[in-house]
């Protein structure tokens, strides 16, 4: 019977295939005030669980995250049992899969010109992937989620971890408003993608090319045009009316992206506006 309450001591279990991003991960969960250790062998977990909950003081930290990988485990089927022995002990546990596809792998370490921990083996890059996924496959069953990282950048994977995994979902839908320059490709994590090249540009005005979207003289020149002023109304009653619906807890996050030819005057200007009308609509998280 597990004995988790809503304070229970919260352990991140990191595991996956070498070069899918575990590494990112880590660093990412760190950065969110995770105490983070890598490469724990998965029959050290019990001791690791059971020194956090000795603490009684306080001072023990109470987000934990842990990388396993394939190096030096004896019994990768182990983890569903360590799994439930934390969790009947009172600690949230979530298992995290990092993967990618052999074609997306093969380049990352072609572009680090780092080994394969398996490599050791005497097998060749494409043998010791092959040979990973087989002994990571019961890592992958015990997983809560299972993210395919073959098309994200690290900054996009940072974002998704962020927003998913880390923020306190209690409160309710995250908000991510973001511009970009059409030139450079449109996001792929958007939710939404709203094209501002419809409106006036401030980068014909001499006095304006230099500055962005945030600044008094650019918001002056835009909120001055009638055709914006209508593109925000119209913007604002769309999400107004659908943003609630994605938040009767299906969703925990929701990317809005506005773009333009440069990515500077006119989609910071969007972005900007529309996350303060977000707020002044009573989003806490935005």
């Amino acid at each position: 019977m597990s004995t988790v309450t809503p304070s229970a001591p919260t352990l991140i279990i990191v595991s996956g295939l070498s070069g899918s991003g575990k590494s990112v991960a880590l660093k990412t969960f760190e950065d969110q005030d995770y105490y983070c250790s890598d490469n724990l062998p998965i029959n050290l977990l019990p001791d690791f669980v059971r020194s956090l909950l000795a603490n009684h003081d306080g001072s023990a930290p109470r987000r934990l995250a842990v990388g396993i990988d394939v190096r030096g485990q004896a019994d990768l089927s182990q983890l569903g049992d360590w799994r439930q022995l934390a969790t009947d002990a009172g600690v949230e546990v979530k298992v995290l899969f990092f993967e990618a596809s052999d074609e997306a792998v093969l380049k990352r370490y072609a572009d680090t010109r780092r080994r394969h921990p398996l490599s050791q083996l005497g097998l060749s890059l494409p043998e010791a992937i092959a040979r990973e996924r087989e002994l990571t496959a019961p890592l992958r069953r015990e997983a809560d989620a299972v993210i395919d990282t073959s098309n994200l950048n690290v900054h996009q994977l940072r974002r998704r971890i962020i927003t998913e995994f880390t923020m306190d979902h209690a409160t309710g839908l995250s908000l991510l408003f973001e511009s970009f320059a059409y030139k450079r490709g449109v996001p792929a994590e958007a939710d939404f993608v709203f094209d501002a090249r419809v409106l006036p540009n401030p980068h014909w005005d001499p006095d304006l090319r230099a500055l962005s979207g945030r600044e008094p003289g650019v918001r002056d020149y835009l909120e001055a045009q009638p055709d914006v002023q209508r593109y925000l109304t119209q913007l604002m009653d769309f999400l107004d009316t659908w943003l609630p619906k994605l938040g009767d807890g299906t969703r925990s996050y929701v990317t809005v992206a506005f773009g333009c030819t440069g990515g500077k005057h006119r989609s910071v200007f969007l972005a900007e506006r529309l996350a303060r009308h977000a707020r002044e609509m009573g989003w806490e998280d935005v």
